[in-house]
């Protein structure tokens, strides 16, 4: 019998994720100088992931 693939342990859940969290994104848009501290973070300029 198999364990049904919800129950698997998070070690094997190693997928690369197509979208960035608003905090990546800042990071990667102050290591390219688009973003200064103190400015606003709505309205974010697209970026890749890759």
């Amino acid at each position: 019998m198999s364990i049904h693939s919800s129950l698997r342990s998070n070690e094997t859940i190693a997928v690369k994720r197509n979208v960035l969290k608003r905090f990546e994104r800042i990071d990667v848009l102050k290591k390219q100088g688009k973003f200064k501290d103190g400015q606003k973070v709505w309205n974010l300029p697209k970026t890749k992931v890759g």
